[in-house]
């Protein structure tokens, strides 16, 4: 589905990725981990073509992204689905037209809103918070609110960038099981984390790939994780 060649980034002046090849087959489940800093989020910007390789070539769904323009990237973000750090939502909507907010964009809402939001916040378990504004959510309520609406287009791929870093173990853990069982249903997810516990705890639940990021280059990590 996504899948790097011999990919380079470089940024103000330095290399922050050099010679990354890696492959995001259909169904597959990867952590991403590195030291702060090292290029996760880059690299998970790359997957979705918010940015482009400055070498190398990045193939999404079977298309180079330096071939496809403007609109043909927008149908392809479609297909995936983005959990930020920062859980950007806008504070003046409810949590429910928040998470279903890319359904409104892409003319959707009208045809399954209703059906597939009551859906996703019952699955989150947020039903009860659904008219709540999001600065009266908890950070985990706000973390489970952007799984819901990075889900909502049922896309091919989920992308999490450090979803549990600001939640306790608990949360971490029932924000992974969400994930873990979006893999069992068939859907691509690469989580980026820094945190080694959280990984061995999921690697019970299911096969996955590590892959660290170490001197600006893509490792397979070691069994011992």
């Amino acid at each position: 589905m996504i899948e790097f060649e011999n990919v380079a980034y470089s940024y103000g002046g330095g290399e922050l990725l050099s010679d990354v090849s890696v492959k995001l087959a259909p169904g597959s489940f990867h952590f991403l981990t590195g030291p702060s800093g090292s290029g996760k989020t880059t690299l998970m910007k790359l997957c979705y073509g918010a940015l482009l390789p400055t070498a190398g070539h990045v193939s999404l769904f079977g298309n180079d992204v330096r071939n496809m323009d403007r609109d043909e990237i927008a149908m392809v973000r479609r297909r995936v689905g983005v959990v930020h750090q920062d859980c950007q939502f806008l504070n003046h909507l409810p949590l429910v037209d928040n998470i279903g907010l890319p359904l409104t964009v892409s003319g959707r809402h009208a045809e399954t809103g209703g059906e597939d939001l009551s859906e996703l916040l019952s699955w989150v378990g947020l039903t009860n918070r659904k008219d709540a504004l999001p600065p009266e959510l908890s950070g985990g309520e706000r973390q489970r609110a952007a799984l819901a609406r990075a889900v909502i287009m049922s896309p091919d791929v989920v992308l999490a960038d450090e979803p549990t870093g600001n939640v306790d173990w608990e949360m971490s853990q029932r924000l992974l099981r969400l994930l873990v069982e979006l893999n069992k249903m068939g859907k691509t997810v690469l989580i980026a984390t820094h945190d080694l516990g959280l990984i061995r705890a999921t690697k019970a639940q299911v096969q996955a790939r590590v892959l660290r990021i170490a001197n600006r280059r893509i490792q397979l990590a070691g069994a011992d994780l």
